[in-house]
């Protein structure tokens, strides 16, 4: 492990937030990022290694993270996309992607290798469905022990969902998944959608006018992917831009950021349809065994100050955007 940083695992499906959640994974100086993997989620493979690459670019680090597909559907289920909300993940960025090719090794095979290399160090930060680490967690008997800590970005805290009235989009998509890796033993964060992400962690139209005035390669790449949905999250009520997947990120390294939270026990409805993918989080009195971390509140601003200070370091992207 290298000195003094924190190394990761970020299991991505690559789209607006999670591209700022790979910044984090990059530029923080606590971070050491191992490596890149995708899971089917919020768009297709091909735009999810196109949108990844577009991260590393920006951040002036192309071809230095491995990147590794993954599961491309659920464990049972048929994939859901969310191209509805966020188009291509990306605001239509684009660049010359000549030579660029994922890892010709699984995303399960390599999650599985990369813990094993250095056993009980390193950290998961799951922000799309939960398929890769179920899968390895089946496929590997060590793989739960392995993993250091597992952070995960899903679920609503007995609160509303944002694909169903019940269900977060990541837990909705695979609930099999999430129900798995809930029994499996993993030492587990979450960073619940509701009511966390939607009290901490929305950027105002104010806010983001403010980061649209850094002049950096950073902040011009964070407006444009950013902006892709902010007209989305205004139809259905909220009030600026959502970024769940970099507060799940940001809470591994940086911890202080959080001002509450509380164990529960989690587990994640499969049978029904009306409530695929809830997650019933039990505080204590239900005579139930906890399972995971769930975070109940963050500095809002402290939050807001750490990704404008990330985005304010001066990059030099490796190939020019168009």
């Amino acid at each position: 492990m290298t000195a003094n940083r924190i190394p990761l695992i970020i299991d991505t499906d690559t789209a607006q937030d999670d591209c700022v959640a790979l910044l984090v994974g990059l530029l923080d100086p606590t971070a050491d990022l191992r490596a890149i993997t995708m899971v089917a989620g919020n768009v297709g493979f091909d735009r999810q290694f196109q949108n990844a690459n577009l991260t590393l670019n920006a951040a002036g680090k192309l071809g230095e993270v491995p990147i590794y597909l993954g599961c491309r559907r659920p464990m049972v289920r048929e994939w859901v996309s969310a191209e509805n909300v966020h188009g291509d993940g990306a605001g239509g960025l684009s660049m010359d992607f000549t030579g660029l090719a994922p890892e010709a090794e699984h995303g399960v095979d390599a999650m599985i290798r990369v813990v094993a290399e250095n056993p009980g160090e390193v950290n998961i930060v799951a922000i799309g469905p939960l398929t890769n680490v179920a899968m390895a967690a089946v496929k590997d008997p060590d793989f739960v022990k392995n993993v250091k800590s597992l952070y995960i970005m899903g679920g609503s805290n007995n609160g509303r969902g944002n694909i169903t009235a019940a269900a977060e989009y990541n837990f909705y998509v695979d609930p099999e998944a999430a129900r798995t890796v809930f029994e499996a033993g993993f030492d587990i964060t979450i960073i619940p959608w509701d009511p966390l992400t939607l009290r901490d962690a929305v950027f105002s139209r104010e806010r983001l006018a403010q980061i649209a005035e850094i002049t950096t390669p950073l902040a011009a790449f964070f407006s444009r992917v950013v902006g892709s949905t902010l007209d989305f999250d205004e139809s259905v009520g909220i009030a600026g831009s959502t970024h769940p997947d970099s507060l799940t990120a940001a809470v591994l390294l940086h911890p202080e950021l959080v001002t509450a939270a509380s164990d529960y026990a989690v587990d994640v409805e499969t049978g029904s349809e009306l409530t695929r993918g809830y997650s019933a989080m039990s505080w204590g009195v239900h005579g139930l065994k906890n399972n995971a971390r769930v975070i109940e509140s963050v500095s809002e601003d402290g939050f807001y100050e750490y990704i404008t200070g990330l985005i304010s370091q001066e990059t030099v992207p490796n190939r020019p955007f168009i």
